[in-house]
């Protein structure tokens, strides 16, 4: 297991680098997205409409951030992560759409995602559910704020983060799913009635 800074865009041949157990540090513009962002792109993606960013080379985190708003800019108080199975029926196509370099969220992902991983050179990472207080220590800044009329915690937020982590890889490019080898070991390892 390594640690690793990367500051965004992460190339594809340094992201293919990590296994599965290697810790991250993420420096640079972090996009938020949860199920709607997700399928707000994705249905602008099939329709030929730009989004708002680019999600190309970055880092997507699956966070409901709770924003203050300070006059002329937004503060982020708490930046947990959300569960990222929820997302899983997006994330495939989304990685494939919009080539994001880095997924964040937390409890794993699946097969799907796994396999869009592999062939596009992403990765998924695990931040500390609980620690969101501890994560908005890490934003330096919002950078903008869109598609809000989804809400607050669905909107996306550009934020500017220094040494944001550390995130665990728990899905790399190679096709390793840290979570289904820790469910396969955890059943063969269960006794049986």
């Amino acid at each position: 297991m390594t640690t690793f800074r990367f500051r965004t865009p992460i190339d594809e041949l340094e992201a293919r680098k990590l296994t599965v157990g290697d810790d991250v540090y993420i420096s640079g513009i972090m996009i938020t997205a949860r199920d709607q962002a997700h399928r707000r792109a994705l249905n602008y993606f099939r329709t030929g409409k730009p989004t708002p960013i680019s999600f190309e080379g970055g880092v997507v985190f699956h966070c409901e951030p709770i924003a203050v708003n300070e006059g002329l800019r937004w503060k982020i108080v708490a930046a947990g992560p959300t569960t990222s199975s929820r997302i899983e029926p997006y994330e495939a196509e989304f990685i494939e759409a919009f080539m994001p370099r880095m997924i964040i969220g937390k409890a794993g992902m699946g097969v799907k995602t796994a396999e869009a991983a592999k062939k596009f050179g992403a990765l998924y990472c695990d931040f500390t559910g609980g620690a969101a207080v501890l994560a908005s220590q890490k934003i330096r800044a919002v950078k903008g704020v869109e598609w809000y009329d989804l809400g607050m915690p669905e909107a996306l937020w550009i934020l500017e983060v220094e040494a944001f982590g550390p995130a665990t890889v728990t899905i790399d490019s190679h096709g390793n799913n840290l979570m289904r080898l820790f469910s396969v070991q955890h059943r063969r390892g269960s006794p049986r009635s």
